[in-house]
C-alpha cells in the first residue's frame, strides 16, 4: 500500500477538530462558502485518506492510486483541509480559498490542482463520474481479479433529488463494480430547506436496495463505523456498497448544529468566528 502513514485513531477525532478551524478560517477570510456541508462530511473524508484508500500525495496521478470524488462539490473545503493533512500541500494555503487565480476554488476544479479526480458542483454528476472510473479500474484488473483501485465516492442526501444519481445507481449493479463505495451524507439540510420537507427521501435503505446495492447505515462522524463500512465494502465482491452516513450539519461549531439550513452556505462574521474558534479550540 502506497500511502503515507495512516493518522494514529486516537488522534483523528483532534485531528478533525483541528481542521475544522482551518476550514472555518479560510471560509471567512474569503467571505463566502459552505461550512455545513464542509462540516458534516469531514471525518468521513478523512477517515478514507488516513489508512482506507491508497494514494501518494508525492505523486498524485500514480497510475494504481484509488480514488475519491467529492459529488457534493461545494463541500470542498473539507476535502482540501484533508489533502493539506496528508501532505499534497501545506495547509496555510487553504487560506486562499476563493481568491481569483488560486487553485483552491469553491468547488472542485481537476485542472487546476493534481489529486482532484473530478470537477464538481454540478450536483448529481459525481456517482456517474465515479461509476466510470471504478469500470475502469476493473478493465485495469490485477493477476488475481481484482480491481485496479477502488473509488469512493460522497454524495450530499439532497443531491439525492437529482435524476441522474438514480440513472447510476440503476447502471452501478448492472455493471457489477463492486469497486465503487458511495457514502452519502446525510445531514437532512440542503440550500432550500430541509430535506425531508424539500423533497423527502425515505425510504432510503430500501430504494438503494431495490436497485441492486449493498446498503450499510452508520453514525458517519463515527470513525470506527466508517472503518467498519468500508471493510464491508471491499468484503463485498459482486455488487456496489452505499453507506448511508447519518451527520450532523455544522458538526462541532453547537450554533451551526442548531441551523441546519442557514449555514449551509454562509460565512461567519467576526463574533461568530470568534465563538467557534473558542468551541474548536
Amino acid at each position: 500500500m502506497r500511502d503515507p502513514k495512516p493518522i494514529p485513531e486516537a488522534d483523528l477525532v483532534t485531528t478533525a477538530r483541528r481542521l475544522r478551524g482551518a476550514i472555518l478560517e479560510a471560509i471567512a477570510k474569503a467571505g463566502s462558502g459552505h461550512p455545513g456541508g464542509s462540516f458534516s462530511a469531514l471525518e468521513i473524508i478523512l477517515t478514507l485518506y488516513s489508512g482506507e484508500m491508497r494514494f501518494d500525495p508525492k505523486a498524485p496521478l500514480w497510475a494504481e492510486r484509488d480514488r475519491f470524488v467529492l459529488s457534493k462539490g461545494h463541500g470542498v473545503p473539507a476535502l482540501y483541509a484533508v489533502m493539506a493533512e496528508r501532505g499534497f500541500f501545506p495547509l496555510e494555503k487553504l487560506q486562499t480559498l476563493r481568491e481569483l487565480g488560486s487553485p483552491f476554488q469553491g468547488h472542485p476544479a481537476n485542472a487546476l490542482m493534481p489529486g482532484i479526480e473530478a470537477s464538481t458542483g454540478s450536483l448529481g454528476q459525481g456517482l456517474s463520474v465515479a461509476q466510470g472510473i471504478a469500470l475502469a479500474g476493473k478493465l485495469a484488473a490485477n493477476k488475481d481479479g481484482t480491481p485496479g483501485w477502488r473509488c469512493y465516492v460522497v454524495t450530499g442526501d439532497g443531491e439525492l433529488q437529482e435524476g441522474q444519481v438514480w440513472e447510476a445507481a440503476m447502471s452501478a449493479p448492472h455493471f457489477g463494480v463492486a469497486n465503487l463505495t458511495v457514502f452519502v451524507d446525510w445531514n437532512n439540510g440542503q440550500i432550500d430547506g430541509l430535506v425531508e420537507d424539500v423533497m423527502p427521501l425515505e425510504p432510503l435503505d430500501a430504494k438503494w436496495r431495490a436497485f441492486g446495492w449493498n446498503v450499510l447505515t452508520i453514525d458517519g462522524h463515527s470513525i470506527p463505523a466508517i472503518r467498519a463500512a468500508c471493510a464491508a465494502a471491499r468484503a463485498e465482491t459482486t455488487k456496489p456498497t452505499v453507506v448511508l452516513a447519518k451527520t450532523i450539519k455544522g458538526k462541532g461549531v453547537s450554533f451551526m448544529e442548531t441551523d441546519t439550513v442557514g449555514w449551509h452556505g454562509k460565512a461567519p462574521n467576526k463574533d461568530e468566528l470568534e465563538r467557534a474558534r473558542k468551541e474548536l479550540a
